[in-house]
């Protein structure tokens, strides 16, 4: 069965990149371009994923984050935040399970969160044996 990625950016070009990254490790992606859109996403559909941008507007990555922690339905979905400074995350870093910068290859860093993530390791496992 696969895993389904909620992935929240404003940008078209990078969201497009973190899809195509996702459903190419077999992930059924859902996109929105802020938090807002997101939460409306989520009343839909259950993430085993979310990858969030911090600087998006309606909604900052923060304040999603402070959302998706108050849920009992989301409060334990592993969390990948992606931002443009790696001095700009503040406590919503600290909150998510791994970071990644917008300066330097996504998607190493996205692939190394994956395989870091305990709940993501077995299914990398599970879809590379296919």
């Amino acid at each position: 069965m696969s895993k389904v990625a909620l992935v929240v950016d404003y940008s078209m070009l990078i969201r497009y990149s973190l899809c195509c990254f996702l459903e190419k490790r077999g992930f059924v992606v859902v996109s929105a371009i802020d938090g807002t859109e997101a939460l409306e996403k989520l009343a839909r559909t259950r993430p085993d994923l979310i990858v969030t941008d911090m600087k998006m507007p309606k909604m900052s990555g923060s304040e999603f984050i402070t959302v998706l922690k108050n849920r009992p339905e989301t409060a334990n979905v592993p969390i990948v935040v992606v931002t443009s400074n790696v001095d700009g995350c503040g406590d919503a870093e600290k909150r998510a399970d791994f970071a990644i910068y917008k300066d330097i290859d996504i998607e190493s860093q996205l692939e190394k969160a994956l395989s870091t993530l305990p709940c993501m390791a077995k299914a990398n496992r599970q879809t590379a044996g296919k």
